[in-house]
């Protein structure tokens, strides 16, 4: 598919009911991402995560980053971080990706995972420094993954594999009813970049 016609394209709701998730599959030619992919290896300040859980600090083996328009403060899992400037990449990035989503993005949260053996667990963004019901554009590069959605009460899922380059909006009430995952693998030895951009109120 050819960026050209992804611009109009609209793409259909993959979740059932309470909310809006949209996939629109590799939005970047195989060299772009793969250009990408060693770009952000080599300019994003990888810090490992620290999250505490159950009252427990812990350190997590993927690494992550916080990115925006301006320095600003976000808060999960009782930690906290001040946003980075946007480098050169990201904005080239998030221009692309709010294009094709007709959605505009203020702050980026990347994640980078070593290989399949480096997950997320079951969880929904609804930190309150986000815009609610804001559109939250998911962009993936490297090693493809399994992605889950689970309702919260119904606890229905839905699973979606996230190709290389490709891109995944969820909006609306998405996050206050879905929580999503990054299932492990032992079977993936590849790295997996992955930003979100987002929408912190000002």
């Amino acid at each position: 598919m050819t960026q050209s016609n992804l611009f109009d394209q609209t793409e259909e709701n993959i979740l059932p009911k309470d909310g809006i998730v949209q996939y629109y599959g590799s939005i970047f030619s195989r060299e772009e991402a793969n250009n990408f992919l060693s770009l952000l290896l080599k300019h994003i300040e990888w810090k490992n995560d620290e999250v505490k859980i159950f009252g427990k600090q812990i350190i997590t083996k993927r690494k992550v980053a916080w990115y925006g328009s301006k320095p600003f403060l976000y808060r999960y899992s009782n930690t906290s971080k001040t946003a980075l400037p946007f480098t050169t990449e990201l904005l080239a990035i998030k221009a692309i990706v709010e294009k094709v989503s007709n959605e505009t993005y203020n702050s980026c949260l990347l994640n980078l995972y070593h290989h399949g053996e480096e997950g997320m667990g079951w969880h929904s963004d609804a930190e309150p420094e986000l815009k609610p019901n804001g559109a939250i554009a998911s962009i993936s590069f490297g090693a493809e993954r399994k992605f889950n959605f689970k309702h919260k009460i119904t606890q229905e899922k839905k699973q979606i594999i996230l190709q290389h380059g490709s891109l995944l909006v969820m909006k609306g009430t998405t996050q206050s009813f879905w929580q999503h995952q990054l299932p492990p693998s032992k079977l993936i030895k590849d790295v997996r970049i992955n930003l979100t951009f987002r929408t912190i109120q000002e």
